[in-house]
């Protein structure tokens, strides 16, 4: 796809508003979505992710007021911009969302939505850095280190 191309334009096919409901491992924490979200997975596969999940990270989007968590989450500022939540009970991951008070969105784990399982992978990035034994298959947009650390934030020293 050309760099004409806008976000918007991408995910516009997989917005949806209404409702889902998520747990976690233990069913300690209970998120619902109540409002808009992205029907679709983004997947990075940077060295903080890789750390963070074992793999890789994979979340899609919602809008921060659609949605609600009940129950013990531990919150990791991870870094100066973001920050990722956790069940305090069994260490299932919520959430990783921007710090900025303008932020409108949060990226939640599909694993923890029945409902998402019918998602689609929309993008992947940091594609360069992905092992071997994590190969994603499939027609989405993919984006390297370089290409995605281009135009957005990131951490500093994602080396191996």
């Amino acid at each position: 796809m050309g760099e004409d191309v806008t976000r918007e334009d991408i995910v516009a096919p997989f917005r949806r508003t209404g409702q889902m409901q998520g747990r976690c491992l233990c069913g300690d924490v209970v998120i619902d979505v109540d409002g808009d979200y992205i029907a679709a997975v983004g997947a990075c596969h940077c060295l903080m992710c890789q750390r963070w999940n074992g793999m890789l990270f994979g979340g899609f989007v919602a809008a921060r007021d659609a949605v609600t968590v009940r129950g013990p989450v531990t919150v990791h500022a991870s870094s100066s911009f973001s920050e990722r939540a956790f069940c305090t009970t069994c260490g299932s991951h919520i959430w990783l969302r921007g710090t900025d008070e303008a932020e409108t969105e949060i990226e939640l784990f599909p694993g923890l939505f029945p409902e998402a399982s019918s998602f689609v992978l929309l993008s992947e990035i940091y594609t360069d850095r992905a092992p071997n034994y994590a190969p994603l298959a499939g027609h989405h947009r993919r984006k390297t280190r370089a290409e995605y650390e281009a135009k957005n934030n990131f951490v500093e020293g994602d080396a191996r």
